[in-house]
């Protein structure tokens, strides 16, 4: 039997006893006095309430009134959950006061020590968007739009959908087929095909005022909506090759869209290919920004011209 396997039958099988002793721990599990001792100490650890009993016929037995919880988790797995969370703050998530009540619960469970092991680590780890002011694990300054949660709860039962925009000069309305629901440039957005225009649209959740499924006798068969975004695919003019320093600089960031090929085994090069809008101006100006972030270890196989000159223009300022 694994040790983890043990670990976890030998938890059941003493809290399913009022007493019990390292003998006859070694005895059920066929196993020594001192790794007998090991476990009991790792359970320990794990937060399970045991109490030493002191003599000769001594043993242990669980502390009364505790109530364990079906799942234990390990020191690291205790720090692994926490450090997702430090990690998520400030990013506007859904759901952040269910995050909140997750954590006070997992607090409780947990021992005094690996409390202690929390609130250190709350102190010490800073991740991007934390403000190093006031790092509170429990803090909800990061709440996202109000209608983030209702949109996701609603897409989970139907992807088509009838969604409220507040644009600009007016509030409009779009029937669309919900393809993706993504965060990018801190910025929460809808991706979906506008079953009226019949074509891929995105929408910001901040500007969205309502949303509701749309009625089932105006709509169009999924298999009819994915045959036509096929057909509008758009063709790749960007195709540029990858070295190790520009990889790096991919990994630390690139736009939701755009993907690599590596081309050995080794993870050194890659090829790059995708689509870009030259007549979207914001799409133009972000990409010729993020090429330039991207920096010399590139070769460019292909590109528009458009993205060519802005990419001339924007070194002229440096080199005149």
């Amino acid at each position: 039997m694994k040790k983890v396997e043990r670990i976890n039958v030998m938890m059941r099988y003493i809290n399913n006893r009022a007493h019990f002793t390292i003998s006859e721990i070694m005895r059920e599990f066929n196993i020594s006095r001192s790794t007998a001792i090991r476990d009991i100490r790792e359970i320990e650890a794990m937060g399970m309430p045991l109490v030493a009993e002191v003599g000769r016929d001594g043993g242990y037995f669980v502390m009364n009134n505790s109530v364990l919880p079906t799942v234990r988790f390990t020191d690291n797995e205790i720090k692994a959950l926490f450090i997702a969370f430090m990690a998520t703050r400030n990013l506007q998530l859904p759901y952040l006061k269910s995050r909140q009540s997750l954590a006070e619960k997992l607090i409780g469970l947990i021992s005094e020590a690996q409390q202690e092991d929390i609130v250190l680590l709350n102190q010490i780890l800073l991740f991007e968007g934390t403000n190093p002011n006031n790092p509170d694990l429990l803090e909800q300054s990061d709440l996202p739009h109000p209608m983030l949660e209702k949109l996701i709860q609603t897409l989970l039962l139907d992807s088509y959908l009838l969604i409220t925009i507040n644009e600009e000069k007016e509030i409009r309305s779009y029937p669309i087929y919900l393809l993706h629901l993504y965060r990018e440039k801190s910025i929460w957005l809808i991706e979906g095909f506008d079953l009226k225009e019949g074509k891929k649209q995105i929408f910001p959740v901040d500007n969205l005022t309502s949303v509701e499924p749309y009625p089932v006798n105006k709509r169009v068969s999924r298999k009819n909506i994915l045959e036509k975004i096929s057909k509008q695919e758009e063709v790749i003019n960007l195709v540029l090759e990858l070295g190790p320093q520009a990889i790096a600089q991919f990994k630390k960031y690139h736009p939701l869209k755009v993907s690599i090929s590596y081309t050995n085994p080794y993870q050194t090069t890659a090829v790059l290919k995708t689509f870009i809008n030259v007549n979207n101006s914001e799409e133009l100006t972000e990409m010729t920004n993020w090429l330039l972030f991207l920096g010399g270890d590139i070769k460019v196989r292909e590109m528009p011209e458009e993205i060519l000159e802005g990419l001339q223009e924007r070194l002229g300022l440096f080199c005149p």
